[in-house]
């Protein structure tokens, strides 16, 4: 995703590479939760949150879990770091769950904007990578016309609050 000379303004909060510097599981100081929401595997979010740092679950693999069933339509839902517990993002803000459900299937992977991002956890690289403080890759920062636009995997955001 780029060449790591991007930067993106306010109000994403920037990273460096330190936060994703090697630590006792890959990324992250420990593996992901057991019995993440939404049916969500495992094995692959291990994979894609504590071992990678460029590809992916699936484009739609979001909508052939649980989620489309069990996720809130009528309030804000929280997402949760499948590592660390930590609140991550809060979406729909500013937009109907249609409107996120759409831009979402439009593009393969959950989408969110600024205002649904918890910037207190969540930093952008200058490659465009998402990642939590903690080491934790969630996705990439892929703008459009309408603005920063987040895609995240849907493993990476499916844990519990600690």
């Amino acid at each position: 995703m780029g060449n790591g000379t991007k930067s993106f303004g306010p109000p994403v909060v920037m990273g460096t590479e330190s936060i994703m510097s090697k630590k006792a599981h890959g990324t992250t100081e420990k593996p992901p939760q057991k019995n993440l929401l939404w049916g969500c595997n495992w094995e692959k979010a291990d994979e894609i949150c504590c071992f990678n740092r460029h590809y992916a679950e699936h484009s739609g693999y979001f909508m052939l879990t649980q989620w489309p069933k069990q996720v809130n339509r009528t309030e804000a839902t929280k997402y949760y770091d499948s590592v660390t517990g930590k609140l991550l993002f809060t979406a729909p803000i500013g937009r109907n769950f249609e409107e996120f459900l759409k831009e979402s299937r439009a593009h393969g992977w959950p989408s969110f904007r600024d205002e649904e991002v918890n910037w207190e956890y969540v930093r952008v690289l200058p490659g465009g990578e998402a990642v939590s403080v903690d080491g934790t890759h969630l996705g990439h920062n892929l703008p459009d016309s309408k603005g920063n636009r987040y895609c995240i995997n849907l493993v990476c955001v499916a844990g519990k609050p600690e």
